[in-house]
């Protein structure tokens, strides 16, 4: 009571010095975990939107909302419907690269490139939750990477991106350059003639490559371009070069590259690398913070859960910003000084979490599908889940063939359904798969031999679109229910069964997860488990029920 009192007294006379504020939450790295690549941000009044690239996963380019940079959730795609673009014919490592958002006068615009066919283009919404336009092709905008800039000093805006080198001829392998347009943002076209901002990188005398993923943003007066430069491997950074005119000339900071994790130990433990692809944003407290890609190896090179986003201060010390140095660690998480918000109906997307998707009203926005959206090869209901109907088409092929999948989120992970199925031949396969790309990926199915049912353990044949029975194990005539659950250790998965929905019977274990990374198969993705049905190349009118998809993820470096 005295207390009050006294503090009431001194507020009264307006003495009371201002506490400082305890740190009221922790952002969590990876605040996207998993298969969420080349990440690009945008605040709107208090919101905040993002998305990732999908390359030839449909629907694509997911749009993620928050209101604290921590908590997000998904609130649709922008590319969701077959109408607007399909990536049939595409290896899934190809599609939609880095897409850019941006917001001006209560309009959503993002641009992409679709890297063998449309090119870069531009839709638009004015909710981001969409429905989106269809996409209006760029076709003056030559290269990858487009993001829109819109100029509230002068309002107008531009179009930057990375391109060819100067009269396309490279004086070295990753020779680029960054270029831009002023842009129509109503006739969504570009306007006057094309001028190359930066040549090769930071310093072209040391040969610098893949200058890629541009934006620019102003501050103070000063026009700030930055970029992705070394390649989206280990050598990965950010840079930024600044100007007074937004058409440059643009200098270089002398303190570049602004991110990188290329100049640590490669033997660390818990090791965060490839940090770059960046994008800065004023977060809720009116400090400046960054996204960026980045990977989580579980030895080396060698991860298997994709490019994932993360988050990290960003701090502006004479007019030049700075995220974390080649020789500071990014960090799992940071303390901030403002309160997190939570979002109803969110699935966990940082840290560790479990959660079961089940399929009697609508599939998760977040599950993805093989190049293009087929409505009649699926059904959902309570009492049967998802049912898939049997395709000829199998994930060796480059259509689009009966799956649904769902993003693996950590390194050590588990996922698990219910099958119920009756296989008429032994082309007829129905099971869980855990996938990289078309030729990297195990398949734990039910199907037949010797006219009896059967559980199967097939790894792909790489570049040969054929399989390798591992093992296989007899299942009792018109069993019910089946269960089947992958779970992988870093660099090993596991494959069990279950045949009374309660007890659990180890197949086969300690399989090499290597297989399934990034650096072996190649490519920009990450794994997907998958439920998936297949009648290998032949017509069928089957079908396989799936009664729920669960997934686990426990790694111990995220558990704060």
């Amino acid at each position: 009571m005295k207390n009050r009192l006294y503090w009431a007294l001194w507020a009264a006379l307006g003495l009371v010095v201002s506490q400082p504020i305890a740190a009221q939450t922790t952002l969590v790295n990876p605040i996207l975990t998993g298969f969420y690549p080349d990440p690009s941000i945008v605040k709107a009044g208090t919101d905040y939107y993002l998305v990732n690239s999908t390359f030839s996963y449909f629907p694509g380019l997911p749009i993620m909302h928050s209101k604290d940079l921590k908590n997000w959730k998904q609130i649709g795609n922008v590319i969701d419907r077959p109408e607007q673009m399909d990536f049939m014919g595409e290896r899934l490592t190809r599609g939609l690269f880095a897409p850019g958002i941006s917001y001006h006068k209560g309009t959503f615009y993002v641009t992409c490139t679709d890297i063998d066919h449309d090119g870069n283009f531009v839709v638009t919404a004015k909710n981001p939750a969409g429905p989106w336009s269809n996409p209006v092709k760029i076709p003056q905008v030559k290269g990858i990477d487009p993001s829109i800039y819109f100029d509230e000093s002068t309002d107008k805006a531009y179009i930057i991106y990375n391109s060819d080198a100067p009269d396309r001829k490279p004086l070295y392998p990753g020779h680029r350059t960054i270029r831009m347009y002023e842009f129509d943002p109503i006739k969504l076209t570009v306007i006057g003639e094309e001028k190359q901002l930066v040549n090769g990188g930071v310093d072209l005398s040391k040969k610098p490559v893949w200058i890629e993923g541009p934006h620019i943003l102003k501050r103070n007066g000063w026009y700030y371009l930055y970029a992705a430069e070394g390649g989206t491997s280990v050598n990965h950074s950010e840079v930024v070069l600044r100007s007074k005119d937004v058409w440059g000339p643009y200098v270089p900071f002398e303190g570049n590259p602004i991110l990188t994790q290329r100049e640590l130990p490669a033997d660390r433990k818990n090791a965060i690398t490839s940090a770059g692809h960046a994008q800065f944003v004023e977060g809720p407290d009116g400090k400046w913070y960054s996204i960026f890609l980045a990977v989580r190896p579980y030895e080396g090179d060698y991860y298997n859960t994709g490019r994932e986003t993360f988050i990290a201060p960003l701090t502006w010390t004479n007019d030049w910003p700075m995220i974390e140095h080649g020789e500071k660690a990014i960090s799992f998480s940071y303390p901030v000084d403002y309160k997190e918000v939570k979002q109803k109906g969110a699935l966990p997307q940082s840290g560790n979490f479990a959660y079961t998707l089940t399929f009697d009203k609508a599939l998760d926005p977040a599950l993805l599908f093989m190049r293009t959206h087929d409505k009649n090869s699926y059904s959902l209901s309570k009492k049967e889940g998802l049912t898939l109907k049997l395709k000829p088409e199998t994930v060796m092929d480059l259509g689009n063939p009966a799956f649904v999948g769902k993003r693996q989120q950590h390194l050590n992970s588990t996922a698990e359904t219910e099958l119920t199925f009756s296989p008429k031949s032994d082309k007829e396969k129905a099971g869980l798969v855990i996938l990289q790309d078309e030729g990297h990926f195990y398949f734990l199915c039910k199907s037949k031999a010797q006219d009896k049912d059967v559980l199967q353990l097939y790894k792909s044949v790489p570049k040969e679109k054929t399989m390798e029975l591992l093992t296989e194990v007899p299942l009792e005539a018109n069993a019910g229910k089946l269960g089947l659950r992958i779970t992988s250790q870093g660099d090993s998965y596991g494959f069990q069964y279950s045949t009374d929905s309660k007890n659990w019977a180890l197949l086969k274990d300690k399989l090499d997860g290597k297989f399934l990374s990034t650096k072996v198969s190649g490519g920009f993705i990450g794994c997907v488990y998958g439920l998936y049905a297949t009648s290998s190349g032949e017509a069928s009118t089957n079908s396989a029920s799936f009664q729920y998809l669960k997934y686990a993820g426990d790694d111990p470096m995220l558990k704060k």
